[in-house]
């Protein structure tokens, strides 16, 4: 172990390079480009291990390539074989336009460095090159009995689900784990392992009114406007902080100009929770608004709404496939000397789709923070996202003796 530990150490300065040249490509989900630039920079990076490279355009021609990388047993393995999916995406939110306004670049500041997708999920995907070369290095055996996956998402950001069908029609039935590398949480005592994720439904919610003169004819007019204003007190009613769900009015939108009585409104909303029951609760309350009506004009024409559901990601609960990986993870932990806590996450993953069809584990990347944004200000109330250097080589280590434990599990 003490010989891995110095072997990583020596070789993080490289790995680290590796990342700055992932970070200086901007990989904007709606970027095809960049995202495709980005794709051929990990599949040469992967090559020198021997995997092999498969590009699977995503079903929206917006957005770029998925990347498959397979590594098959040297040999015919013994017994039914053990395969691992380590999965990652290559996508980020960040439009090009937004990088340059913000100034936001690579940018090393003592044992932060800071830059879009350092943190989610770039650095994970350098994360999962350190441990699989230091596999080959110290444990070739292991490193050539297992059937690896490395599979990458294109478009994870925007939740595009042809990935994960793309992806189970790779794995073969002998597949142990699907280990996503999501950032870490720093800062804690104990090494936070994610095992439950929220789910996430959308709504759009749409109101008919009936227009009418502002001036001469007020009275006959139905104000969408006012009615959405009821509806959306409504949806944020619904919010239950103790049960874990959360209901979100995102962005409203009605009327045309100032001197007429709106007769359209329309807002979106976002809902998320982590009880699959709750979840189910959650819709139903949502779905029970439309029809209601609170603003009609004075001659009884009511406005009309309407709720309809346009996304739904089920939750990652707590489930046994999950928990087996996580006590595998918290031994090797262990082992090194550390103690593990598990954490459940309001934001979605791969790990939402994978959770049900193999066992799964999250958030075993390094540790960073502030994903998804890119604002700054001297007085430090806004921070970029950003990745610690210094959690690299101890990530690497409890994946990789987590894998070692794995392997002898299922051999």
């Amino acid at each position: 172990m003490e010989k891995l530990h110095r072997y990583l150490s020596h070789r993080l300065p490289a790995h680290l390079n590796l990342l700055h040249r992932m970070v200086s490509i901007n990989s904007f989900t709606s970027n095809p480009t960049g995202v495709n630039t980005l794709a051929e920079l990990t599949a040469q990076t992967f090559s020198r291990l021997g995997f092999q490279p498969e590009f699977v355009q995503s079903t929206n021609p917006a957005f770029g390539c998925h990347l498959f990388l397979h590594r098959k047993p040297a040999s015919p393995p013994v017994g039914a074989g053990t395969a691992l999916a380590l999965v990652s995406h290559l996508d980020t939110v960040f439009p090009p336009e937004e990088e340059k306004l913000n100034d936001f670049h690579w940018r090393p500041e003592g044992d932060r460095i800071y830059g879009p997708g350092t943190d989610d999920i770039k650095g994970g995907t350098v994360l999962l090159f350190m441990v699989l070369e230091a596999l080959e290095e110290f444990h070739p055996e292991i490193f050539e009995s297992i059937h690896w996956l490395v599979a990458l998402n294109a478009s994870e950001e925007v939740l595009s689900s042809d990935f994960t069908s793309q992806l189970v029609q790779r794995l073969p039935d002998t597949t142990r784990a699907c280990l996503v590398f999501e950032g870490g949480t720093p800062g804690a005592d104990a090494i936070s392992l994610v095992v439950s994720r929220k789910g996430r439904a959308t709504y759009q919610v749409e109101v008919a009114g009936r227009s009418a003169h502002a001036g001469n004819n007020h009275a006959q007019g139905a104000n969408a406007i006012l009615q959405i204003a009821h509806t959306i007190q409504q949806v944020e009613a619904l919010t239950d902080y103790a049960n874990q769900i959360t209901f979100n009015v995102g962005t409203v939108h009605g009327g045309s100009v100032v001197n007429r009585v709106p007769h359209t409104a329309h807002a979106s909303v976002e809902m998320r929770a982590f009880s699959p029951d709750i979840f189910q609760d959650g819709i139903q309350g949502m779905l029970a608004l439309d029809g209601s009506t609170h603003v009609s004009s004075q001659d009884g024409f009511p406005c009309q709404v309407r709720v309809h559901i346009t996304e739904k990601t089920a939750p990652w609960p707590a489930n046994p496939g999950t928990q087996r990986l996580y006590a595998i993870w918290s031994d090797a932990a262990a082992s090194l000397g550390w103690t593990t806590t598990t954490e459940k996450r309001g934001g979605l993953s791969d790990g939402n789709y994978l959770w049900q069809l193999f066992p799964t584990l999250d958030g075993l990347g390094p540790c960073g923070a502030n994903a998804h944004c890119s604002e700054s200000s001297p007085d430090g109330s806004k921070q970029q996202e950003y990745v610690e250097v210094s959690s690299f080589v101890p990530r690497a280590l409890l994946n990789i003796e987590a894998i070692k434990r794995l392997y002898a599990l299922s051999a």
